[in-house]
């Protein structure tokens, strides 16, 4: 499981930030046609994927509240002083971490080139091999119909919900490997980021995912199709607030 994050500024400003501040190793950037480049960080077991902004899709910017969408993407680190001295190094400002109340971790909040939300998570060393991955964190307006689409369609596995210190409101989480997806609902009636950004899932039946979403009514973006130059089968759908779940089967065409 991957996540992804559009956006409009300058690439090589997103790229040092995501890779030379916060430290993350820079895969292959791919070219999939069309004048868009993929770029790819490795972040424990998955993906973090960076492109340029589409049309057909809405983009709020503002506060993590504000909006519906992927809105924040969290990040963990053991190694406090060596994330400072990269940021540093960056000439970024360097951040100020606050204890996460009720816990033994410290966190901050911070806005990447493009502007878009990202916390920093300093974990003891107990709790490394826990949270070493990404946490994409969905607000969303009907947390029931949320928790259904990620537990029943997707197939995730709840976990414990939580009273969340930070925001003051229930938090819903679903891990997978080292990713994790939590939902948060600030209220109805909130306009919908429907483009920053989104859920990635290498399945191995694409068809099979679109067949079950025409079977139970979730929205199909783009339906199922091949990627030119690329082994892959893919099908785009909606979750219920409009957020990207993107299905993927991986050298389907060598099967063919």
């Amino acid at each position: 499981m991957n996540v992804f994050r559009r956006f409009e500024a300058d690439p090589e400003a997103m790229y040092n930030f995501y890779g030379k501040a916060l430290g993350f190793k820079q895969l292959m950037t791919f070219n999939i046609g069309a004048k868009t480049d993929v770029a790819r960080f490795q972040v424990g077991d998955s993906q973090l994927k960076l492109s340029g902004i589409v049309p057909n899709r809405t983009y709020k910017r503002g506060e993590i509240k504000d909006a519906t969408g992927v809105r924040l993407l969290t990040f963990f680190f053991t190694d406090r002083h060596a994330l400072e001295e990269r940021f540093r190094t960056q000439g970024l400002p360097v951040p100020v971490f606050e204890p996460i109340a009720g816990t033994s971790r410290s966190h901050t909040f911070l806005k990447d080139p493009d502007g878009q939300w990202v916390e920093l998570v300093i974990v003891p060393d107990s709790e490394k091999a826990a949270c070493m991955g990404i946490e994409v964190g969905l607000s969303v307006s009907d947390i029931e119909k949320s928790r259904a689409f990620y537990r029943e369609f997707v197939g995730l596995e709840e976990m414990p919900p939580e009273d969340d210190p930070v925001f003051h409101v229930k938090k819903y989480s679903y891990q997978h490997g080292s990713t994790i997806i939590s939902l948060r609902c600030f209220g109805p009636g909130l306009p919908a980021d429907t483009g920053s950004g989104g859920i990635q899932y290498v399945v191995s039946n694409a068809e099979a995912v679109q067949n079950l979403a025409k079977e139970r009514n979730v929205v199909i973006d783009q339906p199922l199709s091949t990627l030119p130059g690329f082994s892959l089968l893919t099908v785009w759908l909606d979750d219920p607030d409009g957020i990207t779940n993107y299905f993927a089967q991986v050298g389907a065409m060598e099967k063919k």
